[in-house]
């Protein structure tokens, strides 16, 4: 029986992963590689030999700024130790200490963080300083990475980080070139946004794309927590029923036992992160330099409030809360008096869009009274999405920041600007998605990188200031102050059961690089000159996706070069069999040969953390389960299992489906669910799972099945 050994890891493991790159390997190590996204900055020195990350590298943070920043700077480099061990594969790398900084005649490779850098020269377009600029010179024995503040140093880090990756994928070697440089942002908000409301998703999983998404220097993550799903069948068309109780509707913090707003979660109680659970998730996050803005959508989207206190709907349209009832802003504060305490961020989005037009100025004083309350509260300022709520009486506070999402029914951002009110880009035109809809035509697998590249009016890239793909008259300059950044956002429409929570993140593994990139540097050349091109960013995203550090998203097993062999086993005498590798994402191919009799409920045959596999015995055929959703994907064809010879089954996934054959047959059958568009017009979406590698079988099979030639292989 041969099941590998997971935790064997060759020292430079991603340079084998990524031989097959030729556009990669042919640059040579004393050149800064392309990254994403691209410095701002770097002239190379022909006086010095490069730096080589070794595994006695020491790890130095400035004495006199040790404790500097929230987390600090000595915090931000014991996780870029952590990375950086995570990447090189040198389990040995001394730990982090305080200290002056090092001597050219150092006895080993030192990395300096410091603070002090010149921030006049390294301004957000707009002109405003930011701590999130940092220097870095480099020779062969000292990386110093000097920061503005902090934050700045920590993303000196990544800088190196993803320059190790790239040496290594193309030299196999962990050498730096010699030179000295400078880089910060162009705009302060550089984000994502995920729909949790609609979709259920561990903490965990949270937090894993929070560290993803700081390895290509984001900044924020905004968690839209509240929300429903609508669905035409179970409404049925009579605005008149009680249907609307029965839709999925949540709120994801759980209050208090003793909170008077604890029946808003009673529903879905265990669908809610506690607040210990959200704090972890925050400081995991601010460890690695992303902020958490939570949202809590009202006064529409806000079903899950009326299915708590429905006498605060608007009847017939239970999704909006009526302002005008006298409990309705009150029962507002009350949510957010729970849980404003829980949030480190200095902003929460309170949603507010899309709401009737004819009671405009209810809106306008709801937010506004909400903007006061929060203020008042929290010491927190509030977004709003943006909306045309018209009004020749009221308006809304240009404290309250307006995230632009589609216009001119949303609104329109160069209206907003000359208005006085602060923006942030997430215009759905360039920056949307949704969880399963690429079948539809509504939006794609991922952002369509044509678009960010070329779909600019005239042919121009995508950057935070574009709001228009068509119109040049809708944008506006880099430098408006006004203009605070951009966006992205990943709706989950459908539900829980359209996605896995893996091919959310499948939408999101190339998304959040390339609109990171011109987050970062944006796309007029008047500003910056030094940005990726397309060709540079297709070479480098694979390397930094796959050793992204910190995670593991993909599910990669690290050691095996695809394709390859994760376990194989000729006969199976003992059930449970753990194989010590739990999930592995695709591409692969899981075949298994099973004789079974007598079976009278569900069994599962492969257990991992992302998936189950079910034998029904009514079907007579397999089933996934995606234990985070509790979600069950029958395959709904039978497959001849029976007691008196074996059946063969091959089971192969890539990120866009699974499917199975049986008996080296030629028929081949897919893993599907029904979803629908907005809740009408059921259609059949493809579904990809993780394989279920941990656990084989369970104790019960050693009574009704045996099972040989086992393998899972990945590798398309």
């Amino acid at each position: 029986m041969y099941l590998g050994n997971p935790a064997t890891m060759n020292l430079y493991w991603l340079a084998f992963l990524f031989s097959a790159i030729s556009s990669i390997q042919t640059v040579v190590a004393a050149t800064l590689q392309p990254q994403i996204p691209a410095i701002k900055s770097f002239t190379e020195s022909n006086s010095s030999s490069p730096f080589v990350v070794t595994p006695q590298v020491a790890i130095v943070v400035d004495n006199q700024f040790q404790d500097s920043g929230s987390p600090s700077l000595f915090s931000f480099a014991k996780t870029f130790r952590s990375d950086l061990v995570a990447i090189t594969g040198f389990d040995d790398i001394p730990d982090v200490v305080a200290g002056d900084a090092p001597s050219e005649d150092s006895s080993a490779p030192t990395v300096f963080l410091t603070l002090g850098a010149s921030t006049a020269n390294m301004t957000l377009f707009n002109g405003q300083e930011t701590g999130e600029a940092y220097e870095f010179d480099i020779t062969n024995m000292t990386y110093t990475i000097k920061g503005a503040e902090a934050i700045g140093a920590w993303w000196g880090t990544r800088t190196l980080l993803q320059q190790v990756l790239l040496s290594l994928a193309a030299n196999n070697q962990t050498s730096i070139p010699a030179g000295s440089g400078s880089d910060n942002p162009g705009w302060e908000i550089r984000g994502f946004m995920l729909d949790v409301g609609r979709h259920w998703f561990d903490i965990s999983f949270l937090t894993d794309l929070c560290v993803y998404a700081s390895f290509f220097k984001m900044q924020e993550f905004h968690v839209h927590a509240s929300d429903f799903v609508f669905d035409s069948k179970i409404l049925n068309g009579d605005p008149n029923s009680d249907a609307w109780k029965q839709l999925y509707a949540t709120m994801r913090f759980q209050p208090s036992e003793d909170s008077p707003v604890i029946g808003i979660v009673a529903p879905f109680a265990n669908e809610t992160y506690t607040r210990e659970q959200f704090t972890n998730f925050q400081t995991t996050c601010a460890e690695h330099g992303i902020t958490i803005v939570p949202e809590i959508d009202t006064p529409a989207h806000s079903l899950v409030i009326s299915k708590w206190k429905p006498e605060l709907a608007i009847p017939g349209h239970e999704d909006f809360l009526n302002i005008s009832f006298p409990d309705t802003i009150p029962s507002v504060e009350s949510i957010w008096e729970e849980v404003l305490p829980w949030f480190t961020a200095n902003e929460v989005s309170i949603g507010a869009d899309e709401y009737d037009q004819s009671l405009a100025d209810d809106y306008i004083r709801f937010v506004n009274t909400m903007s006061d309350y929060i203020s008042t509260t929290g010491n927190k300022s509030i977004r709003i999405w943006g909306t045309d709520e018209p009004s020749p009486t009221q308006n809304i506070s240009t404290n309250v920041t307006i995230q632009h999402w589609f216009f001119p029914q949303g609104s329109i951002p160069v209206e907003l600007f000359q208005q006085g009110y602060s923006v942030i880009n997430s215009e759905q035109a360039f920056l949307y998605l949704i969880g399963k809809a690429w079948s539809d035509g509504r939006s794609l697998f991922e952002l369509d990188t044509d678009t960010i590249w070329t779909g600019a009016p005239n042919g121009g890239s995508w950057a935070p200031n574009i709001f228009s793909p068509t119109d040049a008259s809708n944008n506006t300059s880099p430098d408006n102050p006004l203009l605070r950044g951009s966006i992205m956002a990943l709706w989950n429409d459908f539900g829980n059961n359209a996605t896995t929570p893996l091919e959310i993140y499948y939408q999101l593994a190339k998304s959040i690089p390339v609109v990171a990139e011109k987050m970062w540097n944006g796309a007029d050349d008047s500003l910056r000159e030094s940005r990726l091109t397309r060709d540079e960013f297709e070479a480098a995203y694979p390397i930094l996706n796959a050793g992204a550090p910190g995670q593991n998203l993909n599910r990669a097993v690290k050691g095996l070069v695809a394709p390859a062999t994760v376990f194989k086993v000729t006969d199976i005498k003992q059930f449970p069999l753990s194989t010590g590798f739990d999930s592995v994402g695709p591409p692969y191919t899981l075949s298994f040969s099973l004789q079974l009799s007598n079976v009278t409920g569900e069994v599962p045959l492969f257990t991992g953390n992302d998936s189950v596999l079910f034998f029904d015995p009514v079907a007579s055929s397999l089933t996934f389960q995606d234990p985070v959703t509790n979600k069950f994907y029958p395959l709904g064809t039978p497959i001849p299992f029976d007691g008196s010879s074996f059946t063969k089954v091959d089971i192969h996934a890539t990120r866009m489906m699974t499917t199975v054959t049986v008996n080296d047959d030629d028929q081949t059958m897919l893993w599907q669910s029904h979803i629908g568009v907005s809740g009408g017009g059921l259609r059949l979406v493809n579904m990809s799972f993780a394989a279920p590698a941990g656990v084989i079988g369970v104790d019960e099979m050693n009574m009704l099945a045996e099972m040989r030639n086992v393998s899972l292989v990945i590798g398309e």
